[in-house]
């Protein structure tokens, strides 16, 4: 079988994946900072022992594009997306242009670098709100609901603007915003990829992920409710081109935000370019699915 080293920090050395390991080194004090974030340890273990490849998990560097290129740039195989991946989809208004281009539908809406006021409100009456529609807005970097907030006014819109950049900028780093019509009644569905370093692309169908409080899940179904064979083929084969489009490599999940009324009339929200609910998904799909 294939060998493997474990790394932890002095608060994780009497943990199951230290005891189950060929061998542990331990990476640093028990702040991840100290530990599990210090790339050049991590490599200097990788390098020590003689390893080929480097699993990074979920949390911490699993999602940092600086951190897989490195490992590359070290000779080892990085088991995940290549670092250009990442960058890819980690900007919203750049992951929509690139969907764009690979006729991933999209939700009618603004994604460009101008970010004066006076563009964001016309882009924001060409999604709607001039005829009283809702809008929304989104952090370009954004994650977890934050920098995000809905615009069912005209007059409103300055000041929700002005609030998403706030929050976005002491978040993210970055205040710049998406434009986005704003469905009222709308279904959240993600669909698994995995994709292998030859071109080879597959999904693992989708989940219903609707139930959320503060743009948070609370509840997640699988398969999704109401979704028909057809529907969930077409959600599918959407996913693998989105994944294709950036070169993928390894799991991810695609997500999509549909019309609740006409769930066939879906849209690309964003990539997380990592496994999610591994164990809902290897219940669904019957296989194994490594974190």
């Amino acid at each position: 079988g294939v060998e493997s080293v474990a790394v932890f920090s002095t608060a994780d050395a009497n943990s199951l994946h230290v005891r189950c390991a060929d061998e542990a080194h331990c990476v640093g004090g028990a702040a991840s900072a100290d530990s599990y974030l210090r790339a050049d340890r991590l490599l200097h273990i990788a390098r020590l022992t003689g390893a080929q490849a480097v699993h990074p998990g979920y949390g911490f560097l699993s999602e940092n594009a600086d951190f897989a290129e490195a490992v590359v740039g070290a000779g080892l195989t990085f088991i995940g997306p290549p670092g250009a991946s990442m960058r890819a989809m980690g900007s919203k208004d750049a992951a929509k242009r690139l969907m764009e281009a690979a006729g991933v539908p999209l939700l009618p809406g603004y994604h460009g670098e101008d970010q004066s006021m006076e563009t964001l409100a016309a882009e924001a009456d060409k999604c709607g709100l001039a005829s009283g529609s809702p809008i929304l807005l989104k952090a370009v970097l954004g994650g977890g609901g934050k920098g995000m907030r809905i615009v069912r006014k005209k007059e409103d819109l300055a000041e929700a603007v002005a609030s998403a950049q706030r929050e976005s900028l002491a978040s993210f780093g970055d205040s710049r915003l998406l434009v986005e019509r704003y469905l009222d009644a709308a279904r959240h569905i993600e669909v698994q990829v995995f994709c292998d370093t030859h071109g080879g692309a597959v999904h693992l169908f989708e989940r219903d992920c609707s139930v959320q409080r503060r743009h948070q899940k609370v509840l997640e179904e699988a398969p999704g409710p109401g979704i028909s064979p057809e529907l969930r083929e077409e959600l599918g084969a959407a996913a693998v081109r989105a994944a294709r489009a950036v070169g993928y490599v390894g799991a991810g999940t695609v997500e999509f935000i549909a019309d609740s009324n006409a769930p066939d009339q879906f849209f690309f929200m964003e990539m997380n370019t990592r496994l999610q609910e591994r164990g809902g998904r290897e219940a669904v799909s019957a296989r194994r699915c490594p974190n």
